[in-house]
């Protein structure tokens, strides 16, 4: 098989450009480890920012998002007992959100690479990229029992943290930052009308919760929780009682509660790797870097990759100019550490580290204070949480 650009992994990151660059006239093939739907089972956040909207409209696989997504125009702080709103269209320009799940965009994706007839193998196991610094790279992966090469101009790696894209770059030329946080989210999937219209981030002295949702019948739950438990530790009346706890009455009284479709809990880390490029292979998405959940940006973050590595591919293509793949690595690592810095921020400002002491506490109340006081902060939250311009 010969292609212009071999994509590893066929998630949303892999899906999207894959959609971009064909409809740009580049062949591309998407190889994935796993079924389509293995894929489509995961759940995943569903917060999605003006940027990554845009991109999937210049997909064309924009019109069920926008017809059926939710636009949140801000979000609640609970804090000390009571609800503190942070208003994004004020102090954002005019900006929103939108709240579509993530499963939804794959379906998308897959929709249209279907009806574009796109190339993408599933079950494609031991895929393995070679001669990356050469000027002729190519991958290889199992079919059963048959080896299937595909010659490429570039390799992307869109296969995760875990996958194997990363990991096919010598460990010498490579920097990783990393930080492992003390704490997991569990979270709930429930059949269950949101407990309010826009996400709640709750701030508590047992730990912190978000009210989110993937629908106005689809709500998605969580709360902070030990490294060490499990799912199998949490019954639903359990989980239910905890949640209630940690939101103010208000919002405690209102919460509608049933059994959990799905209940899983996460490691929270973030993590970033220099550079993001390896002689032909390019890294996106998880691949190269990871933020805790708190802040919405590792989908976000992706599509932002995703936007550079496109324009570069493009510009290649059409016009043979390289200085966008030159400079990917920087250009894309640039807004990669600014959603770090905002990830970290929100996480520390809302969690409850196990050695907290009460100097801790008393700076978190007083930075939650200063950043209802003051509109210059309030402008600083949301214009990163409804994603900065790429």
């Amino acid at each position: 098989m010969k292609v212009q650009v071999c994509i590893i992994g066929g998630g949303p990151s892999g899906l999207l450009l894959s959609q971009l660059l064909h409809l740009q006239g580049i062949d591309t093939v998407v190889l994935e480890k796993y079924s389509r739907e293995h894929v489509l089972a995961r759940i995943r956040a569903g917060v999605l920012e003006r940027g990554f909207a845009s991109l999937m409209r210049e997909a064309g696989c924009g019109e069920r998002m926008d017809r059926e997504g939710e636009i949140h125009n801000g979000f609640d702080i609970a804090h000390d007992g009571a609800l503190r709103h942070v208003d994004l269209r004020k102090y954002s320009g005019g900006n929103a959100v939108l709240v579509y799940g993530q499963t939804e965009v794959t379906h998308d994706l897959y929709d249209a690479r279907d009806r574009m007839k796109g190339a993408v193998v599933h079950n494609a196991e031991d895929v393995t990229p070679h001669d990356l610094k050469s000027d002729a790279p190519h991958v290889t992966y199992r079919d059963g029992d048959r080896l299937v090469r595909v010659d490429c101009d570039y390799v992307v790696g869109a296969d995760g943290f875990h996958g194997v894209s990363r990991k096919s770059i010598p460990a010498d030329a490579l920097r990783e930052y990393e930080k492992i946080y003390p704490f997991g989210w569990l979270g709930v999937l429930s059949r269950t009308k949101p407990v309010s219209p826009e996400l709640i981030y709750a701030r508590h002295e047992r730990g912190f919760a978000l009210c989110s949702m993937r629908s106005q019948v689809l709500s998605r739950y969580y709360i902070q929780v030990p490294l060490t438990d499990t799912p199998d530790d949490w019954s639903d009346d359990a989980f239910w009682d905890e949640l209630k706890r940690r939101l103010p009455a208000e919002a405690a009284n209102r919460l509608i509660t049933g059994p959990s479709i799905e209940k899983s809990v996460a490691p929270l880390r973030s993590f970033v790797v220099e550079p993001m490029q390896y002689g032909r292979l390019f890294l996106v998405g998880d691949a190269a870097h990871i933020v805790p959940p708190t802040g919405a940006k590792g989908l976000n973050t992706a599509a932002s990759d995703v936007h550079y590595l496109c324009h570069a591919l493009i510009a290649h293509y059409k016009k043979r100019d390289d200085a966008g793949l030159e400079t990917y690595s920087q250009t894309a690592l640039q807004r990669v550490w600014k959603a770090q810095r905002f990830s970290w921020w929100l996480t520390t400002l809302l969690h409850r580290f196990p050695d907290h002491i009460a100097y801790d506490d008393k700076l978190q109340d007083t930075e939650l204070s200063y950043l209802f006081s003051s509109e210059t902060a309030l402008r600083m939250l949301a214009e990163n949480y409804v994603g900065l311009p790429f």
